[in-house]
């Protein structure tokens, strides 16, 4: 097991995968998803869900208590996916510390435009502290995901200062993410290629302390 996997699991404490990713659950998860989609997180209600899913209510309750956990279960997944996809773009050969920058955000983006909920969700602003292992912050979260994903590809010490500016680089992007996918499902592309300029310009630090 990797760092980043150990702390992926650290992070988020929930039911073993197991369960999880039973084909029921996932499909449960999929209908929520496509109902936030189309009418936002004010919409989903469990009858929604359930006739989506061509299920029933109960079966619903069964696994989720309320629209809370179910909008929990859904940022987990949202998680977990964009830290696979991170990590096979991390690939060994992937050479550059700007590749790898952009990588972070290209897979953002691409999740914000193509998988359904994502737009809303992103990243953990609905999971509540209880299911963090962090000070709750989401950003603190995200700061060391990256950091342990980035130390694995390059020799980057895990500093305070490094997961500092690596937070305030996510703040930045989902500031500026937010903004971007307001008004526009596609993105507005001036917001987006600004958040990777100031994303580079903040981490600029830390990319001259790796070694040549």
């Amino acid at each position: 097991m990797t760092q980043t996997q150990d702390l992926l699991r650290r992070i988020i404490r929930t039911a073993p995968v197991q369960q999880r990713s039973s084909e029921r659950i996932e499909l449960l998860l999929d209908a929520a998803a496509a109902i936030i989609a189309e009418t936002g997180v004010d919409g989903l209600t469990t009858s929604l869900v359930a006739a989506r899913a061509h299920s029933s209510v109960g079966v619903v309750y069964r696994y989720f208590p309320n629209i809370g956990s179910l909008l929990q279960a859904l940022t987990v997944r949202n998680i977990e996916r964009y830290v696979g996809r991170l990590a096979s773009a991390l690939r060994p050969g992937l050479e550059g510390w700007a590749p790898a920058l952009d990588a972070t955000l290209d897979i953002f983006v691409d999740m914000m435009r193509n998988e359904p909920g994502f737009r809303w969700l992103r990243l953990g602003d609905l999971v509540p502290e209880r299911l963090l292992d962090t000070d709750g912050a989401s950003g603190g979260m995200l700061a060391q995901l990256y950091l342990s994903m980035l130390s694995e590809h390059f020799e980057v010490q895990a500093t305070p200062e490094a997961v500092f500016k690596i937070e305030v680089a996510v703040e930045i992007a989902d500031g500026l993410m937010r903004r971007a996918f307001a008004y526009d499902a596609h993105g507005d592309e001036r917001f987006i290629e600004r958040t990777r300029e100031l994303m580079h310009a903040e981490l600029e630090p830390i990319r001259a302390m790796i070694p040549r």
